[in-house]
């Protein structure tokens, strides 16, 4: 990942009239991240790793390079880490990742198992990549809570795996707002993880708190009340976050997404502010 710099970016999802839509228009917009959703689960538009040859893969690699663009890959949102064909998919996953230059993999926290599981399944995999130039990230999910990441990340560090910078949490600000205990207060997610989480990987959206609806920031809660994104804004800052962000939705219109990566790039350049309450979703 680039030292200490934030990167904003979209990703591809199954409502865009084609895979690559949402790619082209960050090339065109000037966004310099970019998340490649890899869903085959079914049909409807969506597409898989397979579905890229060799060569539309180098391609993609040149087009990201030319636009200094750092590339994400999204593995398969339902894979199950403890099942067989789950791996095969994870490492797919990673076979896309590399084929491009991206510099980070995302998967989902499977906590159903107990987390003590999930490190114990995942930990051959987590051998492979800390000799290869990508950081993996976990996604925090609806039903997993800050405990679980604070529990994850010491169980990591206890492996004895040099995992430093290799391994990091996304957050999902709407999934932590859908988290039943904090549900409406992805602040108080956020205030109960610990230090030793490092977030170098954000997800970010809106919700009522009712349903994962990915509304666009600042056009949900926020579009009346932006004090509960400026107080995670801040934090974020004290945290020493670096890494990339992605807006996960294609609006109509896609310009909201420029709206909402130039709001956010004025928020992160500001000066930090005095401690306030902040009002969540």
């Amino acid at each position: 990942m680039d030292e200490k710099r934030i990167r904003i970016g979209n990703q591809t999802v199954p409502s865009a009239a084609r895979p690559f839509e949402p790619f082209e228009y960050a090339v065109e917009n000037g966004f310099d991240a970019f998340e490649w959703f890899l869903d085959g689960y079914g049909a409807g538009g969506r597409w898989e790793d397979v579905d890229l040859d060799g060569g539309a893969r180098q391609k993609l690699r040149r087009t990201a390079a030319q636009n200094d663009i750092s590339l994400s890959i999204h593995a398969p949102w339902w894979l199950d880490p403890f099942e067989r064909s789950g791996n095969e998919l994870l490492r797919g996953s990673l076979a896309f990742a590399l084929d491009v230059g991206a510099s980070n993999l995302n998967i989902h926290l499977s906590p159903e198992k107990g987390i003590e599981a999930f490190v114990r399944t995942l930990s051959p995999f987590l051998r492979t990549l800390v000799d290869l130039p990508l950081q993996l990230s976990i996604e925090n999910i609806p039903s997993a809570g800050p405990e679980d990441f604070n529990d994850l990340f010491a169980r990591l560090a206890g492996t004895g795996l040099p995992i430093e910078g290799s391994v990091c949490m996304c957050l999902d600000l709407g999934h932590a707002n859908l988290y039943p205990p904090t549900r409406n207060d992805y602040l108080g997610f956020l205030d109960r993880l610990g230090a030793h989480v490092p977030i170098n990987h954000l997800h970010l959206h809106e919700n009522w708190g009712d349903e994962d609806s990915h509304l666009p920031l600042f056009s949900g809660p926020s579009a009346e009340d932006a004090s509960g994104i400026e107080g995670f804004v801040e934090r974020m800052k004290r945290r020493g976050f670096s890494g990339s962000i992605i807006l996960e939705q294609w609006p109509d219109p896609p310009s909201l997404l420029n709206q909402a990566r130039d709001r956010l790039i004025r928020m992160f350049a500001s000066s930090p502010s005095r401690p306030r309450e902040d009002r969540a979703f």
